[in-house]
């Protein structure tokens, strides 16, 4: 991927996507196959106001944003089109009060179907994972 796609992978997705901009997304990392994004813990993101850890659904809706930023890095045209599918995500430790990791990785690009692997990581450690297939048009 040249130097001009991914500086404008990344407008859109830190910029253009207005609930991407509302998460204060910014992208660490992006190829084709891999993704890596940071998102600064804010109060608002609070699922439980008694232990300060985040809210499973907005987790969930960052994991299926990355799975399908994947899917845009592999747009060959702007007239190409993304949708989820399903999406499963498996909680594997809370969440606390503190900034969150997401990387997702491709790991089937059918002709219509598009399979991604999602992680969520708290200082090193492995706080969620999910997957999300996604329908995948060409134009």
């Amino acid at each position: 991927m040249d130097k001009a796609t991914k500086e404008r992978l990344i407008r859109l997705a830190e910029e253009d996507i207005p609930i991407h901009k509302y998460f204060g997304l910014k992208v660490e990392l992006i190829e084709k196959e891999f993704i890596r994004i940071k998102v600064p813990f804010r109060k608002d993101f609070v699922g439980d106001i008694r232990t300060n850890r985040w809210h499973g659904g907005i987790m969930a809706t960052i994991m299926d944003s990355v799975g399908g930023a994947i899917g845009i890095a592999n747009f060959e045209s702007p007239d190409d089109k993304l949708s989820t599918i399903d999406l499963r995500i498996d909680y594997l430790r809370f969440a606390e009060g503190e900034d969150l990791i997401f990387e997702g990785k491709l790991v089937r690009m059918g002709n219509r179907i598009m399979v991604t692997k999602m992680k969520a990581f708290q200082q090193g450690v492995l706080v969620a994972e999910g997957k999300g297939v996604y329908n995948f048009l060409r134009s």
